[in-house]
């Protein structure tokens, strides 16, 4: 499956509108089996902007695509530059309350499982257990010639190291935990290779136009299969990645349901759509289920 790299979409004017009812979400979980998959909007009360909605990061920054990373040695300069800088801050981040509702779902049995679109971790900081990473994760890094995986904060040790007084200021950070730099920023940012091979590193995440890997895209139709509904959160819906699972899901005949404050291409195939915030959202729909949502000091990261 090949993320390709759609920048935009705009919603017909014939789709059906959202509503401010959660209770057909809250009805949903109380009969379990929900399937999850949740896109970069869940992660905006966390500091972490999304890419389409209000704001989002596409309306000044183009994501990095797998043929200009592996092509140019400047493009990769580039992107280590500024998600080298956006990692100090990415890496802080914390799950807010819609993450940490979806991990107490889990533990009270009303999930079959969680898909996220996001690379950010925040899910699995909340509690959250066995999540499948469709994207992958900025947390890992892989080499492109020998393949060996090494954990992210090693990479940015090394850097620091290459690049002493580093620190220019950022115009934003994105969902792809990359900085917002100008070119004459990043000029003078030297790239470590592989420690293993001197191959190139990669972070472990699917960029745009590249393929998501079969067998984890196989496993999440099996997860759709599995589900009695699909629950999605904080997602556009716009990159064909996410949207064949809700497609998927509806042709089967299990309901869909979305939580998203703008239309999305999904909405087709929703049940029903909630044009609320996540977090309050999701806040609503546990205190309906008589369900706790731990707080904020309760998370690891």
């Amino acid at each position: 499956m090949r993320m390709r790299p759609t920048l935009s979409w705009t919603p017909p004017e014939d789709l059906p509108p959202g509503t401010t009812d959660p209770g057909p979400v809250a009805d949903a979980l109380s009969t379990g089996g929900v399937l999850v998959l949740s896109g970069a909007g869940i992660s905006t009360e966390s500091g972490i902007p999304d890419y389409r909605g209000e704001g989002g990061s596409l309306s000044r920054h183009t994501p990095m695509t797998y043929q200009d990373f592996t092509a140019s040695a400047q493009a990769r300069r580039r992107y280590w530059a500024r998600s080298h800088l956006g990692w100090r801050t990415f890496g802080r981040a914390l799950p807010n309350a819609g993450h940490r509702a979806v991990a107490a779902f889990g533990r009270h049995g009303l999930l079959s499982g969680v898909i996220t679109q996001n690379v950010d971790g925040l899910h699995q900081a909340s509690g959250s257990e066995d999540v499948v990473e469709l994207h992958g994760s900025l947390a890992r890094v892989v080499c492109l010639a020998c393949g060996v995986f090494s954990p992210r904060g090693e990479l940015a040790e090394r850097l620091e190291e290459a690049n002493p007084g580093f620190d220019p200021v950022a115009a934003g950070i994105n969902p792809d935990g990359d900085a917002d730099l100008t070119d004459a920023q990043v000029a003078d940012f030297r790239v470590v290779p592989c420690a293993s091979c001197g191959g190139i590193l990669k972070p472990d995440v699917v960029f745009f136009g590249e393929n998501v890997p079969p067998r984890r895209v196989e496993h999440c139709r099996e997860l759709v299969r599995e589900s009695a509904s699909l629950l999605v959160l904080g997602s556009s819906l716009t990159v064909m990645s996410g949207l064949r699972f809700v497609r998927q899901a509806a042709e089967a005949g299990k309901p869909v349901l979305i939580v998203n404050r703008e239309p999305t291409r999904g909405d087709r195939h929703a049940f029903t759509r909630v044009s609320l915030p996540l977090g309050a959202a999701l806040t609503t729909v546990a205190q309906r289920l008589g369900i706790t949502v731990g707080s904020q000091a309760a998370v690891r990261r």
